[in-house]
């Protein structure tokens, strides 16, 4: 009997991906996952952070749906491309924080979301603390970076009360521009909205998301906000259901738009 011919077989390198017809960069598969921007998941890698099938991940290095992704020691759900990434909108009343943990225990948004399996919900821009409206959270890092990003110009449209009425000096300025601290800043639009005696409503447009930026106009001209809503972003407007402190989830013809970054349609999404 024939001995059987030995075979030589070239060890498996455990750091490189098994091939699979998607393997897709590694950063940006985490990013897409909701984990962090590319830029942060090319840093846990270089850090040393994440463990593809038992051995350091490298820069570069592409991963399919059979690898298996450590990130500090814990397990992650990878969202490859053909998985449309998740949108959901929520009604943030005045009197939350956008931040998932706060040292004085106020409360988040994040306290009222739905718990999501091997990644988080990433909010797409801010509100602050005393505004209230339209939130939109997605679990797509690179999907909230892009929507965010100022070179997209997304229109944000605020519905404004203010202490007294705007005379045609102070709408002239908001429409032209503003100096603030941080750059220059104007309304693509700014409308009466209602009201009466002290108390004015006014729609405005604007087309970036900068820190208290429509608080810091009106400041500046000496007028007091006394409330404030987001009630459009981009072609995604706040339900007239939705009552505060509830979230829908977008299903994907109403998500659709807005997955194209740039200036968009507005439509209503039902509440």
């Amino acid at each position: 009997m024939r001995s059987p011919r030995p075979t030589s077989r070239r060890p498996r390198n455990p750091a490189r991906s098994r091939p699979t017809a998607r393997a897709e960069k590694l950063h940006k598969v985490l990013a897409r996952s909701g984990l962090g921007s590319r830029r942060d998941m090319e840093a846990a890698i270089a850090s040393g952070r994440l463990v593809v099938n038992g051995a350091r991940a490298a820069l570069g290095q592409r991963v399919g749906s059979r690898d298996r992704v450590m990130l500090d020691g814990h397990p992650v759900s990878l969202r490859f491309e053909e998985g449309a990434p998740r949108l959901l909108i929520y009604h943030k009343p005045a009197g939350e924080l956008v931040t998932t943990r706060d040292p004085s225990g106020r409360p988040t948004v994040f306290d009222h979301l739905p718990r999501i399996r091997g990644g988080h919900w990433i909010a797409i821009g801010r509100l602050d603390f005393n505004t209230g409206g339209l939130l939109l959270f997605t679990d797509s890092g690179e999907l909230a970076n892009r929507l965010m990003h100022p070179s997209n110009e997304i229109e944000r449209e605020y519905a404004v009360r203010v202490r007294g009425e705007l005379t045609r000096e102070h709408l002239r300025r908001l429409a032209q521009g503003i100096a603030l601290e941080d750059g220059p800043a104007r309304f693509d639009s700014i409308s009466p909205g209602g009201g009466s005696g002290s108390n004015r409503w006014y729609q405005v447009v604007l087309r970036e998301g900068r820190n208290r930026e429509v608080r810091r106009m009106f400041e500046s001209l000496g007028i007091t906000v006394s409330r404030l809503m987001r009630v459009r972003f981009g072609p995604i407007r706040l339900p007239p259901h939705l009552r505060r402190g509830q979230w829908r989830e977008l299903d994907p013809r109403e998500a659709a738009p807005l997955l194209k970054a740039g200036p968009q349609t507005p439509f209503r999404c039902s509440g």
